[in-house]
């Protein structure tokens, strides 16, 4: 607590007396509107009365609470103040708002600017006193208050950790740190159902029924280009989602967003070690309705060149290895890049023969890789892909 009241009188000093002033007679009251706690109970009232009868005091300072209600009270209050409504109250000297209530102020109201009054050292003690020396405490940055790019920023510069519970607030502090970084999002239902199948389930036949899910997998797309997504992978294998995707896309002003398409998934085994992390295997059946027999050559370069036809972007076989053939027919008929799949399954074996010194695990991963490369392969989405490159870090 001494140390939020530090805090303060550090930014109360440094607004209302500045830098090496003298003590006035009378003290300077500071009226501030906020949201934390009711209006008899709030901790936020506790420090400022602690504030006001021993730092405060000491200064000649004093935080008055002239209202302690809910954001969208505030909203409502300082704009009626702001336009000068009848009856409203005087704009308080600070108040906590969201940023949608001061972009809706009128143009000639005066806001002040941390940065006019605060350095960079000043703003980071501020900062730096809510650390607890006894206590492993951290300061966590709620990305709900205001997130964009910049603020993402100021964050990282100083080390405060922030809390994200949306996919547009994880884009958006992903890209702050890593702005070059292409985010791809995998669409399916999988993860979100009971029964861990991709889609929606005809309670009749107790199997996927395809346009249901077509439907809902629109919505979903929208989510994720909202979001921010640069490019989106269906990875159901329903029939037609390419189409049903890019409609509901274009139609939504995200014209220019890529789909890279599940377009040849098989019913593989290889799946097992993900799934049993992830606890996505179906609780009945499985998912050979709607994903290929791996016997089946044939059909699997079709389901690839129909999603041409659809419009996806980038196709791709899943899993690699035993399919190899399959990457080579596709790539002899499509000249949209093609991905594979280096499924957990794939990437366990070479693990765990590497472990048991069976192998020369590196370079038995590297040839690998290679040979997926002269199959055919544009991209290689790989658990191994962190030990690829570092390997080929070193050789160049």
């Amino acid at each position: 607590m001494k140390r939020i009241c530090r805090s303060l009188a550090v930014i109360a000093v440094l607004i209302f007396t500045g830098c090496g002033q003298k003590k006035t007679k009378d003290p300077i009251t500071v009226t501030l509107w906020h949201v934390y706690g009711g209006q008899t109970e709030s901790p936020l009232n506790d420090l400022i009365d602690e504030f006001n009868e021993t730092i405060g005091k000491e200064e000649d300072i004093r935080v008055q609470v002239g209202s302690v209600t809910n954001t969208n009270m505030i909203h409502e209050n300082v704009l009626a103040s702001a336009f000068g409504d009848p009856g409203a109250s005087k704009l308080p000297d600070m108040f906590v708002s969201y940023p949608k209530t001061v972009l809706a102020m009128p143009d000639d109201t005066e806001l002040v600017d941390y940065y006019d009054y605060f350095t960079e050292e000043e703003l980071k003690h501020c900062i730096n006193s809510a650390y607890d020396s006894k206590f492993d405490t951290e300061v966590v940055y709620a990305s709900k208050a205001f997130l964009c790019t910049a603020m993402a920023q100021l964050v990282n510069r100083n080390n405060i950790s922030m809390d994200v519970v949306s996919g547009g607030e994880l884009y958006t502090a992903i890209k702050a740190k890593f702005p070059t970084m292409f985010i791809v999002t995998d669409l399916c239902f999988c993860e979100y159902t009971d029964h861990g199948h991709c889609g929606i389930l005809d309670p009749k036949t107790q199997s996927v029924d395809n346009d249901k899910t077509l439907e809902i997998s629109a919505q979903q797309a929208l989510v994720h280009a909202r979001a921010g997504a640069d490019m989106i992978a269906p990875s159901g294998m329903m029939d037609g989602i390419i189409t049903t995707l890019r409609n509901a896309l274009d139609e939504n002003g995200f014209k220019n967003l890529p789909i890279m398409a599940y377009s040849t998934k098989f019913a593989s085994g290889y799946y097992g070690p993900f799934r049993d992390v992830a606890e996505s295997t179906p609780s009945f059946g499985d998912r050979r309705t709607y994903q290929m027999n791996p016997a089946n050559r044939l059909e699997a370069i079709e389901e690839s060149l129909e999603d041409e036809k659809e419009g996806a972007d980038i196709l791709m076989v899943k899993p690699a290895l035993a399919f190899l053939d399959v990457v080579r027919d596709i790539r002899n008929a499509s000249n949209l890049p093609l991905c594979v799949y280096n499924v957990s399954g794939e990437y366990a074996m070479l693990k765990h023969a590497g472990i048991a010194g069976l192998i020369d695990y590196e370079r038995v991963m590297m040839e690998t890789m290679i040979a997926f490369k002269r199959a055919g392969a544009n991209i290689i989405i790989s658990y191994h892909a962190k030990e690829v490159c570092e390997i080929l870090r070193k050789q160049h």
